[in-house]
């Protein structure tokens, strides 16, 4: 069986990241192809005991680290960070998300790095950023959505702010390191040299609110919370459930008048622009509310689909899962896994049609020690069994993951 080609074949990755934003980055590019080798204590990543849990397994854990290596390594030894010294030097990327300067105590800061390979690209991921009026502080996903003013648009008017169920966030920042880590590499094939990248949640918090915030320096206007939106683009009940549609220009207001059957909107004068249509809103919820409420789900969307409406089912979770985009597009795929047997995971969000992305397993921890010591830093095995028989560095067999 030849070996696949990928988009990252041949680039080497060193994941120091914890919970989400920086992982997830670390995954993107394991599905592109690099090596990704995931660096964890002998107890293991923390993420690993994190819920829900899927027979014994973390699906937190899984979503955000399969298709990587494990490296257990203690890193509070000197022969543990002797060993992350040696892989620095064989490596292009070196990512880590611990608050800032931790990383300079711990003898791994940029100016460290690039004297063992000055060709690496080291990706900071943090809450603040490495500098900055509140670098020195912690945080998660929910500071950059409340920091970023964010929480105060999402909702309806009276409603008290409210966040996002999912780590929006710590998604957008993994796809900003991911981005600028690969412009890094780009540019290293002009200067030899690699470089130090800076991404925090805060950031993102602020450009994902980039249109209120301009609006508001600009001119002082304040953006108003709209809760789903409101006429031709809110959420509407239907018969058993609930659609959203996303039809606000002019173009689409003709076509959902034919779908709906109701020339008459079209020349109707409170309707005739965009304008128009928001100032005499509660007519238009009113005829909408009323057409929706006789039809079921399916029926509604199949029919504003035909003409060409945006609209969408607001599906739960166990309808999301079901739906047959998700497996024929292969955005979640089943591998197999050494805890659970077989795990539902993240899968090719990116579609390349010459070098596919590549799904793989979740390692146990230090299933990749050995390989890694021996076969890419060229340890002899006196060196390597010295390592375990100090407790320096741990190895897992994956048949061995059940009774872990």
């Amino acid at each position: 069986m030849t070996e696949q080609n990928t988009p990252l074949q041949g680039l080497r990755f060193l994941d120091l990241g914890r919970y989400q934003a920086g992982p997830r980055c670390a995954l993107m590019f394991a599905r592109m192809g690099a090596e990704v080798i995931k660096i964890e204590t002998p107890a293991g990543d923390e993420s690993r005991r994190n819920g829900p849990r899927v027979r014994g397994q973390s699906a937190y854990w899984v979503q955000y680290n399969s298709g990587k290596k494990s490296l257990s390594v203690n890193l509070r030894t000197d022969e543990g960070k002797e060993v992350l010294r040696d892989l620095v030097k064989v490596s292009d990327f070196f990512l880590q998300n611990f608050r800032p300067g931790t990383i300079e105590v711990m003898g791994f800061g940029y100016e460290e790095l690039k004297k063992l390979n000055p060709r690496i690209i080291m990706i900071n991921v943090s809450a603040y950023g490495q500098y900055g009026p509140y670098k020195d502080r912690v945080g998660f996903d929910p500071i950059g959505q409340a920091m970023g003013g964010l929480m105060s648009l999402t909702g309806f008017p009276d409603d008290p702010p409210i966040r996002t169920y999912f780590p929006l966030i710590d998604r957008i920042t993994a796809l900003h390191a991911t981005i600028g880590a690969l412009a890094a590499l780009r540019e290293r094939e002009n200067s030899g040299l690699g470089q130090a990248i800076d991404v925090c949640l805060a950031d993102t918090g602020f450009t994902t609110n980039e249109i209120p915030i301009s609006a508001y320096l600009g001119s002082g206007y304040e953006q108003p919370r709209e809760g789903n939106g409101k006429g031709l683009g809110g959420t509407y009940q239907t018969a058993d459930g609930w659609i959203i549609i996303a039809a606000n220009n002019d173009a689409m207001w003709g076509r959902i008048c034919e779908a709906m059957d109701k020339p008459e909107w079209q020349e109707d004068s409170r309707f005739k622009t965009r304008d128009d249509r928001l100032e005499n809103n509660e007519a238009i919820e009113a005829e909408l509310s009323e057409w929706f409420s006789t039809r079921t789900t399916k029926a509604a969307s199949d029919q504003l689909s035909s003409f060409s409406v945006p609209c969408s089912p607001v599906n739960t979770v166990a309808q999301a899962a079901v739906e047959p985009h998700l497996t024929e597009r292969e955005i979640m795929m089943e591998v197999p896994d050494p805890v659970a047997g077989k795990m539902w995971v993240a899968g090719k969000m990116i579609k390349f049609d010459r070098t596919p992305m590549v799904v793989g397993p979740t390692p146990v921890i230090g299933e990749h020690t050995n390989e890694v010591l021996s076969d890419i830093l060229g340890y002899d095995d006196a060196k390597v069994r010295s390592l375990h028989d100090s407790e320096i560095v741990r190895s897992t067999d994956a048949s061995d993951a059940a009774a872990d």
